[in-house]
């Protein structure tokens, strides 16, 4: 039999006695580990949440890896490189890639009768993945991009439908500044809305073939290629190894290529993403030295209130470390019951805010709606683990303070 283990539930779990302080001062350790995990599941379950939802959102926008000319400045209105057919099928069976679809950009105004708005007409192809605006669209349908016939057809934001007053079915004009000012009529099919209005504002969807068309471009020339790749942690790598294998060769027309992963071209809004890292960190120390803090108090009270009792124990023969085993198993216990709460509350917690988004958000400032929440079981398991170790290497401590008690003055302790 395992005496320590014993004795800690006689401790624990008994009934019996008339002390009064080890009730209050075990509730108080319970909720300080049960408030602080959940505060802890809650934090890292939001904060997973926000970046994977913003992430995916400038992904949807700009995929993972864009492939373009290297003589293209920073604006939409970009010089084309000449995609063979070599080239995007070699791109296709790349080990990695998921995905290849080409693109281009054309800046112009979009105009009403009574306002107008600068966007940008994204021209996409037959290769073009829908699932990202078909997830977001609001209203109306997707449009079809024909082989050979040009269409007229586009999708809009919400923000530009509410700003311009357009809806499904309507018409508009759109003005290309070039040498000569060129007009172009498109109609809205469906109307999205991403919440994220630094590109609401800006993109209308639109056929390939008006941006080629405008630029005066052949059949195999665009802005670039956009790729999706299997796994998003192998970014980076996947990134440098087609810069590398790109970067020696040439398109018909002369033009290098220019490897750049989403992170490159949008280094503000990850840069912010990585600082939301720290951001957790702090809250989790704090949140376990705060739990860890009200379970020392907690411990201290139980060892002194048993002083009579590691008094006689001491009498018997048994030695500080068997004793202060007995007190570490107490502490275990409590922990565990104070854990069993917190992940009972902040999984609640967490499984109400994503069923029923009761916390809102502004979209203006937060590119979201709501507050996000994911919570994935390597992180429950993980914030666990951390907190049951933390919690009991911070019960070390005060388990010394039995060595100091006497034996002959602690039996007569009252």
């Amino acid at each position: 039999m395992n005496f320590e283990l014993f004795i800690a539930k006689k401790i624990h779990f008994s009934k019996e006695g008339n002390k009064q302080v080890t009730p209050p001062a075990v509730r108080i350790a319970m909720i300080g580990i049960a408030l602080g995990l959940a505060v802890m599941i809650l934090s890292v379950a939001i904060i997973i949440g926000f970046k994977k939802e913003i992430r995916n959102k400038v992904i949807g926008f700009g995929s993972h890896i864009q492939i373009s000319n290297f003589n293209n400045n920073t604006s939409y209105e970009t010089a084309p490189i000449a995609v063979s057919d070599t080239l995007f099928n070699e791109l296709r069976a790349y080990p990695g890639i998921r995905h290849v679809e080409k693109f281009a950009t054309k800046p112009g105004i979009l105009k009403t009768d009574v306002d107008f708005q600068g966007i940008i007409l994204k021209g996409i192809d037959q290769d073009f993945d829908w699932t990202f605006f078909r997830e977001n669209l609001k209203e109306g349908d997707l449009f079809t991009i024909h082989p050979k016939n040009t269409t007229t057809d586009v999708i809009i934001s919400q923000y530009l439908s509410d700003l311009l007053r357009l809806k499904t079915g309507d018409s508009f004009l759109t003005y290309f500044v070039q040498e000569e000012v060129r007009a172009r009529k498109f109609t809205i099919t469906g109307i999205y809305e991403t919440d994220f209005l630094d590109y609401d504002k800006l993109f209308v969807i639109g056929d390939i073939k008006q941006v080629r068309r405008l630029n005066g471009w052949e059949q195999d020339e665009v802005s670039g290629l956009e790729l999706v790749v299997d796994n998003y942690n192998r970014l980076d790598d996947m990134a440098e190894d087609l810069y590398f294998d790109l970067i020696e060769k040439q398109d018909r027309n002369g033009n290098s290529f220019y490897v750049r992963s989403i992170k490159e071209l949008n280094p503000m809004i990850f840069n912010w993403l990585q600082v939301l890292d720290m951001n957790v960190v702090v809250i989790l120390v704090l949140m376990l030295a705060v739990a860890g803090f009200t379970m020392i108090s907690g411990l201290l009270i139980i060892i002194l209130e048993r002083t009579h009792m590691i008094g006689i124990l001491k009498a018997l023969g048994e030695d500080n470390t068997s004793i202060r085993k007995i007190f570490l198993y107490v502490s275990f216990f409590l922990i565990g019951k104070g854990m069993i709460w917190g992940n009972l509350i902040g999984i609640s917690l967490c499984f109400l805010q994503s069923r029923f988004q009761i916390l809102t958000l502004d979209p203006a400032t937060y590119y979201l709606n709501a507050v996000p929440v994911d919570l994935n079981l390597l992180s429950l398991i993980l914030l666990n683990i951390g907190t049951l170790t933390a919690s009991m290497l911070m019960m070390l401590g005060p388990s010394y303070l039995i060595t100091q008690i006497d034996p002959a003055q602690s039996i007569r302790f009252e």
